[in-house]
């Protein structure tokens, strides 16, 4: 069980795939318009319960539960030789400037 005023991410679909509108691309179109949002937690809740939730701007929002404390999980990739090689060349090049 999650505790009250946890911090947790919630999502919900903004938009089904039905309701989009007919000028954006088809592959656009065929997906629904998603949110996900991050916020604290009113009441205690298990992940995949609705739940509401209060936002660090004070909006009340309402959506499927599915992480408990949420962080950041993306970064820059694997490391590529010829970016380095690269650095080494506009170094050695603007040296002198």
């Amino acid at each position: 069980m999650i505790s009250k005023q946890t911090y947790v991410e919630i999502y919900k679909t903004v938009l089904p795939s039905s309701e989009r509108p007919s000028h954006i691309p088809n592959d656009t179109k065929m997906v629904p318009y998603e949110m996900r949002i991050k916020g604290y937690l009113k009441k205690e809740a298990e992940i995949g319960d609705v739940v509401e939730i209060t936002t660090v701007t004070g909006r009340n929002e309402s959506g499927i539960l599915i992480q408990e404390k949420p962080f950041f999980k993306h970064d820059f990739g694997h490391y590529v030789e010829m970016i380095d090689q690269i650095k080494q060349i506009i170094l050695k090049e603007t040296e002198d400037i």
